[in-house]
């Protein structure tokens, strides 16, 4: 997990970064901004990896918003390529759905 996240970062880090409109629209849903994700990013942690998604690998990631409240976000890179890093969606967890500290999903 952590070669993806290394990834990630390093795509963030070479300004190769992209919003896709879904992650523009969730971040304003969310009343997020893109700068505060991409400053959460050096402190994220995976969640979970999705190496085989068809659209390219992606993981969710624990991240935090400038006020430090708890953030998902989903990043990817494009299939067959190294960049750019992609937000794919970012969102405020629902805790009826997450466990106290938002690292696992509860079972329904």
């Amino acid at each position: 997990m952590a070669d993806f996240l290394d990834k990630i970062q390093q795509n963030f880090q070479n300004d190769q970064v992209q919003i896709s409109e879904h992650g523009y629209d969730e971040l304003a849903e969310d009343n997020l901004t893109v700068n505060e994700i991409l400053e959460g990013l050096s402190e994220a942690k995976i969640l979970e990896e999705y190496p085989d998604y068809p659209k390219g690998p992606c993981a969710l990631f624990l991240q935090k918003d400038s006020e430090g409240s708890i953030v998902h976000t989903v990043w990817g890179i494009p299939k067959g390529h190294e960049e750019p890093a992609v937000l794919v969606t970012a969102y405020r967890p629902d805790p009826d759905l997450w466990n106290e500290n938002f690292t696992r999903r509860k079972s329904l």
